[in-house]
C-alpha cells in the first residue's frame, strides 16, 4: 500500500473529538489506494458537530437538517482536493444503532467522503453500487466488516 502523495490537514472543531489521525490517514490511504488514477490534491477533514454541519447542508444543500457527513470538492486543476466535513453526533448515534465500532464508522464515511472528492456519487443505482464496491474493499484493508450487509 502506497502512502498519499498530498497533505491532510485537520480541523478539530468540535471537544466531542479527539485526535484522530492515524485513523484519518488510514482511512484516506485505503481509499486513495483502491483507486485507478485518483485525483490528487491537499484535503481538508474537518471535525465538527450536527449544528455546524447543519448550517452548512442547509446553506449548500438546501436541506436543513444534519447529516453524517459532507464533501466539498474544489474544481481541478486546484492545489486542494476538497473538503470533507463529519457531525460527532450523527456518526455517534449511527455507530450506536448499528452496533459498530465508533471508529469504524469513522472510518467508512472517511473513505465515502473522498470517493466523493474523486467524483464518485450515489444517484443512480448503478453508481452507487460501484461506489459501495470501492467503499467495501477500502474497508476490508482497515479489517471492517462490509457496512452494506443488512
Amino acid at each position: 500500500m502506497t502512502d498519499i502523495p498530498f497533505d491532510i490537514s485537520t480541523l478539530i472543531q468540535s471537544a466531542h473529538w479527539s485526535d484522530n489521525a492515524p485513523l484519518i490517514q488510514k482511512s484516506v490511504i485505503v481509499a486513495y489506494n483502491v483507486l485507478e488514477g485518483p485525483r490528487i490534491g491537499e484535503l481538508s477533514i474537518v471535525l465538527s458537530d450536527n449544528k455546524e454541519v447543519q448550517r452548512l447542508n442547509r446553506d449548500y444543500r438546501g436541506k436543513d437538517k444534519p447529516t453524517n457527513v459532507l464533501s466539498f470538492p474544489v474544481p481541478q486543476p486546484a492545489p486542494l482536493l476538497g473538503d470533507i466535513v463529519l457531525a460527532y453526533e450523527t456518526i455517534r448515534d449511527e455507530a450506536l444503532q448499528k452496533n459498530i465500532a465508533f471508529e469504524d464508522h469513522v472510518a467508512h464515511l472517511l473513505i465515502h467522503g473522498f470517493l466523493h472528492l474523486q467524483g464518485y456519487d450515489h444517484i443512480e443505482e448503478s453508481d452507487a453500487e460501484e461506489m459501495e464496491a470501492l467503499e467495501i474493499k477500502a474497508l476490508a484493508l482497515l479489517n471492517i466488516d462490509n457496512p452494506y450487509i443488512y
